[in-house]
């Protein structure tokens, strides 16, 4: 049976990542897989989280099965971080909650659950989007779409294109936005712009799902939200995808969330029991340590400030390393300006650099950045940020050489 099987072609993100790994060069870099690493270049546990660990350690008395749609107090723990505490939406149970494997086991489950409930729906994705976001939900036997997003030559958010697009989706369609932190360009929206595409969302009738993945990490917990908190003030029905890998640092764990708002609690109640459907043909019920770990640190005042302060810390480390890239490009006499790179938000950054200069880094420096050219600005440190930045400046300055 498996001696005709082809081989499959290696995912460019994780590919990277294993190339990365096999480089001899000691002076190394790997900017390409979505991991938060602090200034020492370590992908560190939070404290509050082994405070919490600990706690669940002594505490724990079973390890049962959770139910299809994971533990209550999750559940409330992840909706009053995307909506704020007493929403309309919670007080009306207008929202239901599943615990997912990971924000990808959260799309995947929503795109089975958009697939059965309406066979042929037509889901757009922005363009350019997360690697991974077609194949999951082209697994789930959705039709995909792209609408414009990022026009490379201003480097900005191409809003007015973006727009236009949308009005060619239809009532019944789903349209994904990255709640924050764009993957992978870093390019938002400005509150002016959600409040525009909010109302161009209620007006065209399509639904608006949100992945949520980066939640803290562009300018704060709560300002992060404001986007999707603009389409609940028009009252849109929508799906969120949560993830804690990030902000919690719980990669390993699979710690994400799917939350569905509807109109009335009668119909949240009856999407739900479709989810837990797709949810027990899928993984069966969830894995239960990231969950308890995020509930206890939300549900414990001094955890949840420590780990506030950690999140905060992560995002101001951030914001600094993406300012120090700009000012030490600049210093070496790189002819570009770069300051777009401070508008951006998030871990991510299109940083320009042609797939050409992105090849010669590899090869020649040992520095690894995707092929987009897109940039993990968490994973710049002091230590490696100089030799980072005179690598470009050398290769940018060869390719303007070539093109004169």
């Amino acid at each position: 049976m498996f001696e005709s099987v082809p081989m499959a072609a290696p995912d460019a993100i994780m590919g990277l990542t294993e190339a990365f790994k096999k480089d001899p060069n000691p002076d190394k870099i790997n900017l390409t897989i979505g991991v938060y690493k602090d200034d020492s270049g370590q992908t560190p546990i939070f404290t509050s989280v082994k405070k919490a660990e600990a706690r669940l350690l002594e505490n724990e008395q079973t390890k049962s099965y959770l139910s299809i749609e994971g533990e209550a107090t999750y559940g409330a723990c992840v909706q009053s971080m995307v909506f704020g505490e007493d929403h309309e939406i919670i007080t009306g149970n207008r929202a239901v909650t599943a615990h997912t494997p990971g924000g990808t086991g959260a799309l995947r489950v929503a795109g089975e659950f958009l697939a059965k409930i309406r066979p042929g729906a037509t889901l757009w994705l922005s363009q350019p989007t997360w690697p991974n976001h077609p194949g999951v939900f082209e697994a789930a036997r959705l039709n995909v779409k792209t609408y414009p997003y990022y026009d490379p030559e201003l480097k900005s958010l191409d809003f007015e294109a973006m727009t236009n697009a949308l009005k060619d989706a239809g009532e019944g369609d789903i349209v994904l936005y990255h709640g924050c932190c764009h993957n992978p360009t870093g390019m938002d929206p400005n509150h002016e712009q959600w409040k525009i595409l909010a109302q161009l969302t209620r007006d065209r009738g399509f639904t608006p799902f949100f992945d949520f993945a980066y939640q803290g990490l562009g300018t704060g917990l709560e300002e992060d939200a404001r986007g999707l908190r603009e389409f609940c003030t028009e009252g849109c029905e929508m799906l969120v995808a949560s993830s804690f890998s990030k902000n919690f640092g719980l990669y390993r764990e699979r710690t994400g969330a799917l939350t569905l708002v509807a109109g009335s609690s009668d119909a949240a109640q009856c999407s739900l029991s479709q989810l837990k459907s797709v949810i027990r043909a899928n993984y069966s019920n969830p894995p239960a340590h990231g969950a308890a770990i995020v509930s206890t640190v939300l549900t414990d005042p001094e955890l949840s400030t420590e780990w506030k302060q950690e999140v905060l810390a992560m995002c101001e480390r951030i914001n600094a390393m993406r300012q120090q890239f700009v000012d030490k490009l600049h210093a070496l006499g790189v002819s570009e300006d770069y300051s777009f790179l401070t508008r951006q938000k998030g871990m991510f950054s299109f940083s320009g650099l042609t797939p050409g200069q992105v090849e010669r880094l590899r090869d020649e420096f040992g520095i690894y950045i995707v092929g987009s050219g897109r940039v993990n600005v968490a994973s710049i440190t002091s230590e490696n940020i100089d030799r980072l930045c005179e690598c470009i400046a050398r290769v940018v300055a060869d390719s303007e050489v070539v093109a004169d």
